[in-house]
């Protein structure tokens, strides 16, 4: 059976003129995203800028057929959509202001990983950088981090195939729809990080992978990572542009130093140089900056203390940040029936005691 629901929230992704931002104002504004169809055109009309657009839009009989055409690839392909207000959409990117409103999603792995790693880099790899992101990703396994890329040539697919060969899950960010994989020659590979991680994209079936998809794809990578490694990049490129952006979400931002005559070395050593990213020489030095470091060898500890007398509005926040990972405080006062001040005073003095940790966004995650 069609869900209409989704229908209606595809369709909301296809009206001209209308991103991301301003389609989940319309759902704010209007109640859903069936709503803002359903809303009378006089009112539409009345929104400044976009008014007659979007009133012609919701009118359009076309949008809605083209949506429900979606909708039967979904389901005969079994991808999974995840709308912005699902609670499994990705938590750290539904806190960036432009997100996107709808993603499409086939995997086995949760996008809310306790921790998630993004190593991105040039499709002209060097043996330095396959070298070095073989590197990363082994001796990070103990952390056992959700590995994010773009399943691009280069860097990111040997980021996806080191996190395979080491038993890590990888999920590949497409800049298309999921009827293709692109580069064709990463078919195998993406077939194999569909039983240990993923691919998502925010692109309708039938969408290419135009060259201004790519930018869109590169956002949702940064949004989705806690840090971003670059390994290798040229002065220019999509690896750079992943790191501005992630950069602007306030994400941790590392660059692995390279030769100062070596064309793919240049974009990381311009971030380092003008402060955008944080050297890194090895592994151990992005646990240290991460607090992954601390975090592992603090363990037994942070469970005693767990157990350590705790005021009753500590420990409802405690067990319910043990059910789940990287919980924001609306939802935290929302699920706990607290009061804002109650949850800020506890929130406050967890994070003293070292039993939580605050995420960019006032999300909140059990230690």
């Amino acid at each position: 059976m069609i869900d209409d629901r989704l229908i209606y929230r595809i369709a909301l992704t296809l009206i001209p003129g209308v991103g991301d931002v301003l389609g989940k104002k319309l759902v704010s504004l209007c109640g859903s995203a069936e709503a803002v169809f359903k809303e009378p055109r006089r009112h539409l009309r009345k929104l400044p800028r976009i008014g007659n657009i979007l009133a012609n839009a919701t009118g359009n009989r076309e949008i809605l057929v083209l949506a429900e055409k979606e909708v039967q690839f979904i389901e005969r392909f079994r991808i999974t959509p995840l709308y912005f207000q699902d609670p499994d959409y990705p938590q750290r990117l539904k806190h960036c202001f432009d997100s996107p409103v709808l993603l499409y999603y086939k995997g086995v792995v949760d996008l809310n990983a306790k921790r998630v790693l993004g190593i991105v880099g040039t499709r002209n790899a060097t043996a330095y950088g396959k070298s070095v992101t073989n590197h990363i990703i082994r001796e990070l396994v103990i952390h056992q981090p959700l590995v994010i890329s773009g399943l691009a040539y280069g860097i990111d697919g040997q980021a996806h195939r080191g996190a395979l060969e080491n038993g890590l899950n990888t999920v590949g960010v497409l800049g298309h729809g999921l009827d293709r994989i692109y580069p064709f020659l990463h078919k195998s590979l993406a077939e194999k990080m569909l039983t240990q991680g993923g691919l998502l994209t925010e692109f309708l079936s039938g969408s290419k992978p135009d060259r201004e998809n790519f930018p869109k794809r590169n956002r949702i990578i940064a949004g989705l990572c806690d840090v971003i490694v670059v390994v290798e990049a040229a002065e220019k490129g999509g690896a750079l542009i992943t790191a501005d952006i992630a950069n602007s979400y306030h994400r941790d931002v590392f660059a692995i130093p390279g030769r100062v005559n070596d064309p793919y070395s240049a974009g990381t050593n311009f971030l380092i140089r003008t402060n955008k990213a944080a050297l890194i020489q090895k592994p151990e030095d992005l646990e240290i900056l991460m607090g992954w470091k601390q975090e592992s060898n603090s363990t037994s500890t942070v469970q005693r203390k767990i157990f350590q007398e705790l005021t009753p509005h500590e420990e409802v926040i405690v067990k319910l940040l043990e059910d789940r990972t990287q919980v924001p405080i609306d939802e935290i006062i929302n699920l706990t029936e607290l009061t804002t001040s109650q949850v800020a005073t506890a929130l406050l003095n967890l994070e003293f005691e070292g039993l939580i940790k605050c995420f960019p966004g006032k999300v909140y995650e059990l230690l």
